[in-house]
C-alpha cells in the first residue's frame, strides 16, 4: 500500500485501444494523476466528465492523467476490457490521448493499495506520491462540489509545494477482486 511520499509503481497494461502503456509513457509529464475507475460504479460514472474537464484544463500545465480499470471483468462484463473500449470511444479518449488502462491481474491495485472506484493518486515530477484518495467532496452532484480536493493538489504539485492536505479518504464503490 503507498503512502505519501513512495515512488510511482512502474507498470505496463493494457488500454482501451488495444496496445501496452507503461508508465514511462508519462516521463516527460510534470506531475500524473493515477484513478482507479471502472464502468460500472455510479460514483465512477459521476466523475467522468470531471475527469476529463480535469485531464483538459491541465493539459497544458504538462499535467498527465491515466484511468486504470481493476475490477474482475469477468465478475462484472461492464469492466471488460472490450466494455472499456466502448466507454472510451463514447467519451472520445483518444482524441484526448487520455489512456485507459485494465489492470486484469489486479496487482497495480494491490500495489497502490486501491479500495474502492474511483480512488486518485497524485505523483509530483519526482514521481513521489503527494496526494491520495477522494476527487471531491460530491460525487452526485458536481453543482454541489464545496472542497475540490484532487485539484486543490494538482494545483499545488503543479506549483512545486506539498499539497496541504495529503490524504483524503476516497468514497466510491468496492473494487471487485477476484
Amino acid at each position: 500500500m503507498l503512502q505519501i511520499g513512495d515512488k510511482l509503481p512502474e507498470f505496463n497494461l493494457i488500454g482501451y485501444d488495444n496496445k501496452m502503456h507503461s508508465n514511462f509513457e508519462f516521463a516527460e509529464k510534470y506531475a500524473l494523476v493515477v484513478i482507479f475507475t471502472c464502468d460500472s460504479s455510479e460514483y465512477s460514472k459521476s466523475y467522468g466528465k470531471r475527469i476529463i474537464d480535469l485531464f483538459e484544463r491541465y493539459e497544458d500545465d504538462n499535467l498527465g492523467i491515466v484511468g486504470i480499470n481493476s475490477n474482475d471483468g469477468n465478475q462484472s462484463q461492464e469492466d471488460s476490457l472490450a466494455h472499456m473500449t466502448k466507454a472510451a470511444q463514447r467519451f472520445g479518449l483518444d482524441k484526448l490521448h487520455f489512456l485507459y488502462l485494465k489492470d486484469e491481474s489486479q496487482e497495480l491495485a494491490k500495489k497502490f493499495g486501491a479500495k474502492v472506484n474511483p480512488e486518485v493518486f497524485l505523483f509530483n515530477s519526482k514521481r513521489e506520491l503527494v496526494y491520495k484518495g477522494a476527487i471531491d467532496d460530491a460525487w452526485e452532484n458536481e453543482n454541489m462540489v464545496t472542497q475540490a480536493y484532487l485539484e486543490d493538489a494538482i494545483e499545488e504539485a503543479l506549483d512545486g509545494i506539498e499539497p496541504d492536505f495529503p490524504e483524503i479518504p476516497a468514497v466510491g464503490t468496492p473494487i471487485i477482486w477476484k
